[in-house]
């Protein structure tokens, strides 16, 4: 068996700063103690520090800048949604939020994928569908439900799309397993997808459109209700 990585103090000191800034004790625009201050501060030295305000800084949490100090960056203002998946593992409220935005984002590319898919993605769809329905165990549901959604996004023929889909998947990784409700019974699963993709082989945007809108609802509040 593989040995787990030992977590070093870089590691302990990231998370620790991380943590007073999400939580706001370090607020968006202010500058940090000086490096001597808060080294000694957090018991570690000024090298430990730079560390770990490399990697923050890599996070798009904090900026350093010579001779004037290091600040916290406004992330809400300026950042990405590459840091979804930090903010959710902080405030697990973020899921809402993500959700909000899976259910518009993803009406719409069944709606798109509806009027561009090829006979190939159709084919395509439709066995990644019934790899649900043949999945054994939650996590494997799961997973393979996440395939269909990754294939709509493609079949959009729209890479932005295929970005969205992946951020968005990404996005509650650090609560997956807390979202498995939807996923319990293949069989279940299935049956809630496949309207979706009957409605996008079909080439019937309107239902396409209806049709992702009702399943992305009715996973999302089995989804909830786990996470509560």
């Amino acid at each position: 068996m593989e040995a787990l990585p030992r977590e070093t103090i870089v590691d302990v000191l990231e998370a620790r700063l991380r943590e007073d800034i999400l939580a706001g004790r370090h607020p968006a625009g202010s500058y940090l103690p000086p490096e001597r201050s808060l080294a000694g501060g957090y018991g570690v030295t000024r090298t430990t520090l730079k560390h770990a305000f490399g990697r923050l800084a890599q996070a798009g949490l904090l900026e350093t800048r010579h001779g004037v100090g290091t600040k916290v960056r406004d992330f809400i203002r300026l950042g990405g949604a590459d840091l979804l998946p930090m903010l959710v593992r902080h405030d697990t409220q973020w899921v809402h939020e993500i959700f909000e935005v899976r259910r518009s984002v993803g009406a719409l590319i069944a709606e798109r994928a509806a009027a561009r898919a090829t006979g190939a993605q159709h084919a395509e769809l439709r066995a990644l569908l019934d790899a649900v329905r043949q999945a054994d165990g939650a996590d494997v549901v799961q997973l393979a439900d996440v395939e269909v959604h990754r294939a709509l996004a493609r079949a959009t023929g729209n890479r932005v799309y295929v970005l969205l889909t992946n951020t968005l998947f990404n996005a509650y990784l650090p609560v997956r397993a807390a979202l498995r409700g939807p996923f319990t019974d293949a069989e279940a699963a299935h049956r809630r997808l496949a309207p979706v993709i009957e409605a996008v082989t079909s080439a019937d945007t309107g239902r396409a459109h209806a049709a992702a809108d009702a399943y992305l609802r009715d996973t999302e509040r089995i989804m909830l209700e786990g996470l509560a």
